[in-house]
């Protein structure tokens, strides 16, 4: 069933877990994500992230995504993720999406604000939702960083966090801790007093970006933090390229869509593994 945001966190905040978001890239990723919540029973959230447009073009994918979250037997929230342009943002507005994130984290303090006013003034008078980011990850959406720069400079402060949320009326803020986008060569070192200082400060619910490649321990003590919504993507890809790699050096197919559906049930059961840590039943 088609859910909004707020409604869906509203629900981990109950059960003081995480509800997982995961990025729908196709129809065999799309697939995945809801097949998983249904098996367990669990809400979701899918996103479409303006950086992956390039190979699943909004008005094609977006569709596809409000059929299926219409159709499934669990709460589904259509979001878009990392919404760094307005057009997009709207255009998915438009579409119907139950939730919308503002990213305009990489400018200064007061355009941040200013832009995120904006997109959430719109947004709320449509009954959308609105995520916004404060802070920065080392490894951004794009896979790009700063060399050498120390990833504490760009935590989220929690008196920021106050006066942002009070003045944007944002319903959920994603924040910077210690997480970064992409594939981890290393655990990260999160800093879980952050999470605790900005939940008390902000108030609604907090968001963990670049959740692939962090631990069972680090996944629960942010959740026990404050965080509620944890996006997850990296490693359900992977499991399903490798999954793909796997059959074909085997030889077992020629065919395109026997692999896109070994890739679906590989990525399938890596989300179920997700959900489950989220939900904070493994």
């Amino acid at each position: 069933m088609l859910t909004g945001l707020k409604e869906i966190l509203s629900l981990a905040e109950q059960d003081r877990c995480a509800v997982g978001m995961f990025n729908a890239t196709g129809l065999d990723s799309l697939q995945a994500v809801i097949g998983a919540a249904e098996e367990l029973n669990r809400p979701v959230i899918i996103a479409h992230a303006e950086v992956h447009n390039v190979y699943n073009e909004l008005s094609l994918v977006g569709p596809a995504m409000l059929a299926a979250a219409q159709r499934a037997k669990v709460p589904v929230c259509v979001h878009l993720d990392h919404g760094v342009s307005l057009n997009m943002v709207y255009r998915a507005l438009r579409l119907g999406f139950t939730g919308i994130m503002i990213d305009a984290s990489a400018l200064p303090y007061e355009e941040n604000l200013r832009i995120t006013q904006e997109v959430t003034e719109i947004a709320h008078a449509m009954g959308v939702d609105v995520e916004a980011e404060l802070g920065r990850l080392a490894i951004s959406e794009d896979g790009r960083g700063e060399a050498g720069a120390d990833a504490s400079e760009f935590y989220t402060r929690p008196d920021e966090a106050e006066r942002f949320v009070a003045q944007t009326g944002v319903d959920a803020l994603a924040v910077s801790f210690g997480t970064s986008h992409g594939f981890y060569k290393a655990q990260p070192k999160l800093d879980f007093g952050c999470v605790r200082a900005c939940a008390s400060a902000a108030r609604v619910p907090l968001v963990m970006h670049g959740g692939s490649g962090v631990n069972r321990e680090g996944f629960r003590n942010a959740i026990s933090a404050g965080i509620r919504k944890i996006n997850y993507y990296s490693y359900m890809s992977k499991a399903g390229y490798e999954a793909v790699a796997q059959a074909v050096a085997t030889g077992k197919t020629k065919y395109l869509h026997d692999l896109e559906y070994t890739a679906m049930q590989a990525m399938k059961e890596d989300v179920k593994k997700a959900i489950r840590m989220f939900s904070m039943q493994d």
